[in-house]
């Protein structure tokens, strides 16, 4: 395989990581912030999931940025994992425990 190609494929991947992979960690922590808010502030669960939805704006832009600035797209593809999985095991802690709408 070419250096041409290699780079090429690279920043494919980094493409997909920032789109689908941001997409993914925003997701989860829009999720997390309208499940966890009322409960730790006393908020409406409207204004949660509003506050949830609005702060994922910023998650997924940092999630992107990440990703184009990590040396590798490995690196850039873990550094997603390693954000999503945490937050995905709470995520589904929480609706077992009750924490998902009736």
């Amino acid at each position: 395989m070419t250096a041409g190609i290699r780079y090429r494929l690279g920043v494919a991947s980094r493409a997909v990581a920032a789109i689908a992979g941001g997409y993914g960690v925003a997701a989860l922590s829009a999720a997390l912030l309208a499940l966890c808010l009322p409960a730790a502030f006393g908020m409406a669960r409207s204004e949660a999931a509003m506050t949830g939805t609005l702060a994922s704006f910023i998650v997924f832009a940092v999630a992107v940025m990440w990703v184009f600035a990590a040396r590798t797209a490995l690196r850039a593809w873990s550094g997603l994992v390693m954000a999503a999985v945490p937050m995905g095991l709470l995520l589904a802690w929480l609706m077992r425990a009750g924490g998902g709408a009736a």
